[in-house]
């Protein structure tokens, strides 16, 4: 009786398989939706840029952590960026920390050091993970990998305990490591397709004793960026993730069960993967578009006289963007903005309608009139 279960017991691992005739198309749109970016990003002044790539870094810290279930402070990690980047930063509002420091230099070391990936360096990756981590019920070894083979992911309570995965024993992860680290190093693989790889089996080997997530998806971000000249400052993917993250648990673990993946078929996860991508870079247009469409509409009102509760409310209709805003703006939602009451409201509302900044939305009238920007 064939008692094995997880890919990395089959003979064969890890020997992948793949159908690149069926990955083939999804990648060369990615690869379009990429140039578009780029485009995107020329229409941004040389300081929207720097703040829109500390804005998607800072998305990318935050976002791969909490795809963990773990939380950062975003004005913490955005003082370490700026810090380290050297954009706006300002010591008098500095809000880093020891923890969102290391984090930040982690992100950076993933996106701008093209040296060729060690287990050294990863080990490095993963002290600045848990930099600040200290626990005696929950302890972790910090920078280097898990001495025990009891490594499992598990879901629900102790009496109702699901084992999605088991992962590789002890004794293997150097080995396996080693043959990782040859693939990222001297493999000539689509870069693309390099990266899916690489993710899944870095977590299918699951070398630490926590954090194996955070540096799968930094294995990612460095081969996008090293090989493909996917500038990660101006895109996402764990954001693209953390939307969807129960599809990436799921077809982590489909592709990891011989039940489910008797062939070590890596298909259907590669074109999952190369859409994350995809998606980030479609979230990242659609900011571009909405940066670009608030200089334009603060170019368009610069000499109109407005007080700050309406430039207030203006700003927020901006960052929501076009249609964003649920049920359109109306007095009632006036008020909650600025505190004001429903006669102040009115005359607000009113004034900016003559001086054409917003407009009525047809279909609505009297008390349940609603305005959007007028565009």
């Amino acid at each position: 009786m064939n008692t094995k279960k997880w890919i990395w017991e089959h003979e064969d691992f890890p020997n992948f398989n793949y159908d690149y005739k069926e990955i083939e198309p999804i990648i060369f749109r990615l690869i379009e939706k990429s140039g578009e970016l780029k485009g995107k990003i020329s229409y941004l002044s040389n300081s929207e840029q720097d703040n829109f790539s500390v804005e998607t870094s800072l998305n990318e810290i935050i976002a791969t952590s909490e795809i963990e279930g773990v939380a950062l402070k975003r004005d913490s990690v955005r003082s370490s960026l700026q810090k380290k980047l050297n954009v706006t930063f300002n010591r008098v509002e500095d809000k880093s920390t020891k923890n969102s420091d290391s984090l930040t230099e982690l992100y950076i070391d993933s996106r701008f050091n093209q040296e060729d990936l060690s287990v050294e360096r990863l080990h490095t990756w993963h002290h600045a993970i848990f930099e600040a981590y200290d626990s005696v019920l929950y302890p972790v070894n910090k920078g280097v990998f898990r001495d025990h083979d009891d490594m499992q992911i598990v879901s629900g309570s102790l009496e109702r305990e699901k084992i999605h995965y088991v992962a590789i024993p002890q004794k293997q992860i150097e080995p396996s490591m080693g043959e990782l680290m040859e693939y990222i190093n001297g493999s000539n693989e689509n870069f693309i397709v390099k990266s899916a790889v690489a993710h899944l089996w870095f977590e299918s080997i699951h070398p630490y004793d926590d954090g194996n997530g955070r540096i799968g998806r930094a294995i990612v971000n460095y081969i996008l960026a090293k090989e493909g000249g996917l500038d990660n400052r101006y895109y996402s993917i764990s954001s693209a993730i953390n939307k969807h993250r129960q599809e990436y648990y799921t077809h982590l673990e489909k592709t990891q069960k011989l039940v489910h993946n008797g062939n070590l078929e890596l298909s259907t996860w590669i074109q999952w993967h190369t859409q994350s991508i995809e998606k980030s870079i479609e979230i990242s247009i659609q900011n571009i578009e909405q940066v670009v469409q608030k200089t334009k509409f603060h170019d368009k009102i610069r000499y109109i006289k407005l007080n700050e509760k309406q430039t207030k409310v203006i700003n927020r209709l901006l960052d929501a963007g076009a249609g964003n805003f649920e049920g359109g703006l109306t007095n009632k939602k006036y008020r909650a903005l600025t505190k004001t009451d429903a006669v102040t409201a009115s005359r607000h509302l009113k004034d900016m309608l003559n001086k054409g900044i917003i407009r009525e939305i047809e279909g609505f009238s009297g008390r349940s009139t609603r305005y959007e920007l007028d565009v």
